[in-house]
């Protein structure tokens, strides 16, 4: 694809865009790629950290007086007529900015949804990188969009949308998808001379050395590994969280309710995510999946990157495709294709350009709810309690995600609508949380969860 030809009018309009959540890694890398381009001006940026703002402002070298600080719809206006980045901290005061698109990453669902809303009803394109909200209303504002003439998208550089561009493009090719996964965030790197493991800032003794390599029995090699790094987490929210808006805009399904997560190296993703039958771990194709990088110390990460398992179709072809390095499963049948990272907000102007300068998604152009995120719970809860949601993976305390087709959820609550609702019943360990527990008054994320399309 020749992005310069797909994108040729750029360099003849300005495109005007709202960040919302500017300070995190997304929103700095975003602002950081954003100067290289002057053709994709700062419009306004909204956070509720006005302070902290301006100092990510000045610590990545824009001016001091690039942005005004704005606490009315005047001094929006003003700011703006000055040619200054509005700085406002109530995103209601973006509706008086003239923009193209906002992205949205605040990692809030009840905020975010609402901005999204108010952005796609007055004619204006939404990037939606908080997929908390995405996984439990996109097709929702996906439909929304459509209705008012503009595009709500995933945004290039996290990996769902990554993970969708690259299923997309295996399947207008012609292949057969059998799995479509992610790595989870962080590697597990062995070091076999010092039989050790290292997790973040985890380092534990252990050998590897008898399940290393896999033998024929690919499912007892697996388990021999889990066992063995049984005192290191081996799921992480946010997966289950990122598989629902990949289920949701494919129309793939999830692997298992937990996903499966092996600990695996990407040479051995063609042998082990394919059906029992031909001696991988799938109970049936046309899936999302998750696994766990595991690699020497010398080894390259996966990166946070994305793969798509497909069905080789010429067995002279993918003979001569293995002979050149890619990765084909030792029976010939099946091969990985992958990315081998997800760049943040480095790549996202991509997803502002296709949906500003062409109308069209970076993710998908129709999302239907195939899948569900939903919470287990750990312990009993009792009425009055607070599912509450903390930590860098905005996990529930004391709740397990699954993540399940949309048909089996029955009255389950999606997970991140549960998130800090205040229960109305108790709730037995083991149960997932029904919706009709939960304290919904007031809720804009459950209103437009009430809009979603069905199947």
């Amino acid at each position: 694809m020749n992005y310069e030809h797909l994108f040729k009018s750029l360099g003849s309009r300005t495109i005007r865009m709202a960040l919302v959540g500017p300070k995190g890694g997304f929103g700095r890398s975003l602002l950081v790629q954003c100067r290289a381009l002057p053709g994709l001006e700062i419009a306004a940026l909204c956070d509720i950290d006005i302070e902290g703002t301006l100092a990510a402002l000045a610590s990545l070298g824009f001016a001091n007086d690039t942005a005004r600080v704005c606490n009315n719809a005047d001094d929006v206006r003003a700011a703006r007529a000055d040619g200054r980045i509005a700085l406002v901290g109530d995103h209601l005061l973006l509706k008086n900015v003239e923009l193209d698109i906002v992205v949205e990453a605040t990692g809030h669902p009840e905020v975010s949804v609402q901005i999204a809303e108010n952005a796609l009803k007055r004619g204006v394109h939404v990037a939606m990188a908080t997929k908390e909200t995405d996984s439990v209303v996109g097709p929702y504002l996906n439909r929304l969009a459509i209705e008012n003439g503009v595009t709500y998208t995933t945004p290039d550089g996290d990996q769902p949308s990554n993970l969708i561009g690259l299923v997309t493009w295996a399947r207008v090719l012609g292949f057969e998808v059998i799995v479509a996964g992610k790595s989870s965030e962080y590697d597990f790197i062995y070091d076999p001379d010092a039989h050790t493991i290292d997790y973040l800032d985890q380092r534990h003794e252990v050998s590897l050395d008898a399940c290393w390599t896999p033998g024929d029995d690919i499912a007892a090699t697996l388990a021999a590994r889990s066992k063995a790094l049984s005192m290191l987490p081996q799921s992480a929210t946010p997966d289950y969280c990122e598989m629902n808006v990949v289920a949701n805009s494919t129309g793939f399904v999830p692997a298992a309710d937990a996903l499966n997560y092996p600990l695996a190296r990407l040479n051995e993703l063609a042998d082990i995510f394919v059906p029992k039958e031909d001696g991988g771990i799938l109970e049936r194709t046309g899936v999302v999946d998750v696994f766990n990088c595991l690699r020497r110390p010398d080894d390259l990460s996966f990166g946070g990157g994305v793969f798509v398992i497909v069905r080789c179709k010429d067995e002279e072809t993918w003979e001569l495709l293995k002979q050149k390095g890619h990765v084909v499963g030792k029976n010939g049948r099946y091969a990985c294709i992958y990315l081998p990272y997800h760049l943040m907000g480095l790549e996202t102007p991509m997803s502002i350009f296709s949906a500003v300068l062409l109308n069209q998604p970076t993710g998908s152009a129709e999302q239907l709810p195939h899948a569900q995120m939903v919470a287990r719970a750990e312990r009993d809860f009792k009425a009055g309690e607070t599912l509450a949601m903390g930590g860098h993976h905005h996990t529930i305390q004391g709740a397990t995600p699954l993540l399940i087709e949309r048909a089996k959820a029955g009255v389950a609550a999606p997970f991140y609508l549960a998130a800090n609702k205040r229960l109305l019943a108790d709730v037995k360990q083991g149960d997932l949380v029904p919706l009709d527990a939960l304290d919904l008054q007031g809720s804009a994320l459950y209103e437009a969860w009430k809009r979603n399309p069905s199947l």
